[in-house]
């Protein structure tokens, strides 16, 4: 029996890369899918091209913000527009896998977890992320990073529910803050060695924002809220 999983997408200017980022939802081997997609405001072509996709496959669900209100509160809207008992991730210019999904969900049921990500390998060079700290305590590496990559989480929505979805606080960091709550209340969880997502890192939130997303994150490594 499946369970339907809600896909939440936020795009903002993403007209070279959104194509195939959609495609990989739509190539799922799991047949019970939601695609949820924000427009955040884009001034490109982002929204013709995601409005072509959702003429022509019914499971997907579009919005447009009319002004950027960056990822943190789009993340939070679709997750009020989803109607999944799972929730996953997906960046507008990262590939999910084929079988990235079924993957996922068999884990989580089959372990009784609470949320499940995966590593992954970056576009363009094949490096396997997490690297060496994989195989190191997640309570340790917390201390010093995010041990998870966002865009490969799959999570029961009660559960995101439960912390209160993204913390609106953390218009960056947003994911780490989320992993942290999680670990610290206790759910339960595991990233699947391998790889089932192509992620890419270049012309991205966390490199053209580096100083403000190292501040976020300070801020969740501290214990502290953002100014």
């Amino acid at each position: 029996m499946f369970v339907k999983v809600s896909i939440l997408m936020s795009c903002y200017n993403s007209q070279a890369t959104i194509s195939k980022s959609v495609e990989s939802i739509l190539s799922q081997s799991y047949e019970d899918i939601e695609l949820l997609i924000c427009d955040d405001g884009s001034i490109d072509d982002t929204y013709k091209t995601i409005e072509e996709y959702s003429k022509a496959d019914k499971r997907i669900s579009i919005f447009k913000n009319e002004k950027n209100i960056g990822l943190t509160k789009s993340l939070n809207f679709l997750i009020n527009k989803s109607d999944g008992e799972f929730i996953a991730r997906q960046d507008d210019d990262d590939i999910s896998l084929e079988q990235r999904i079924e993957k996922q969900i068999k884990v989580i049921n089959d372990l009784n977890l609470d949320f499940v990500t995966s590593r992954a390998k970056i576009l363009g060079t094949d490096k396997l992320i997490p690297g060496i700290s994989f195989n190191l305590p997640v309570s340790f590496v917390m201390n010093f990073k995010n041990p998870f990559i966002h865009g490969t989480l799959l999570i029961k929505k009660k559960i995101l529910n439960d912390v209160g979805n993204y913390d609106e606080r953390f218009y960056y960091a947003q994911d780490y803050k989320l992993f942290s709550d999680l670990v610290a209340k206790g759910y339960k969880y595991t990233t699947i060695k391998e790889p089932l997502y192509r992620l890419n890192v270049k012309d991205n939130i966390s490199n053209n924002f580096k100083k403000e997303q190292d501040y976020y994150s300070r801020c969740v490594r501290n214990n502290s809220i953002p100014n």
